[in-house]
């Protein structure tokens, strides 16, 4: 497996990123379509490649993670919802997912030593095979922060436990309104600390 910053692969892969990013968060996007196909190309066009890292296998992208330091992951283009979503239900996703994506508030203060997660989506041919928790390992071995946070809604119990195993821990949790609707209790917020190297001692002359 290949584990690069997605502004290093060769080539377009913006649209097999989206097909990742759509399928793994269809149960929120399929609000502004139900047609896969429409959704794939409106939001092809918003990675932030410097902040996206890519797992790739079999010459396919297998999974994609964001990680950022209150850079924007994601960056929208009114033009393209209009394009693939038409003009109204373009306008309103464009203004509802600016504000979520773009504007991401955190109900903490991201300082400058933590990375927050985001977008973590596994391709539908590798889930299962453990590509997720590998790209997180390789982010934040190689990403320069101290800690890293990521948002998780409290019913995604699969995606809970992969992050456990990969030591963040629940810290907070912000009930949400209209949970009959959105099928979200809670938002969960989760935090992973790097483990300090310790430094030993000299040899003493």
């Amino acid at each position: 497996m290949n584990i690069i910053r997605a502004s290093e692969a060769k080539g377009n892969i913006r649209n097999e990123m989206s097909v990742i990013f759509v399928d793994g968060f269809y149960q929120w996007l399929n609000y502004f379509s139900k047609d896969k196909a429409k959704l794939y190309r409106t939001f092809a066009h918003m990675f932030n490649t410097e902040v996206f890292y890519t797992a790739a296998a079999d010459n396919h992208i297998a999974a994609i993670a964001a990680c950022t330091n209150n850079t924007p992951a994601v960056r929208l283009k009114y033009s393209e919802f209009r394009k693939h979503l038409g003009l109204i239900m373009g306008s309103i996703a464009y203004i509802i997912l600016k504000k979520e994506f773009e504007k991401k508030q955190y109900p903490f203060q991201i300082s400058e030593n933590m990375g927050a997660i985001e977008f973590v989506a596994t391709s539908v041919n590798y889930r299962g095979q453990g590509v997720a928790a590998e790209l997180l390992k390789s982010i934040m071995d190689s990403a320069p922060f101290d800690e890293y946070v990521l948002e998780v809604a409290d019913t995604n119990t699969n995606a809970i436990k992969l992050y456990e195993k990969l030591g963040f821990a629940e810290f907070m949790r912000i009930p949400q309104k209209h949970s009959e609707r959105s099928g979200v209790n809670n938002l969960v917020y989760m935090k992973h600390v790097k483990k300090k190297e310790v430094e030993l001692p000299g040899p003493v002359l």
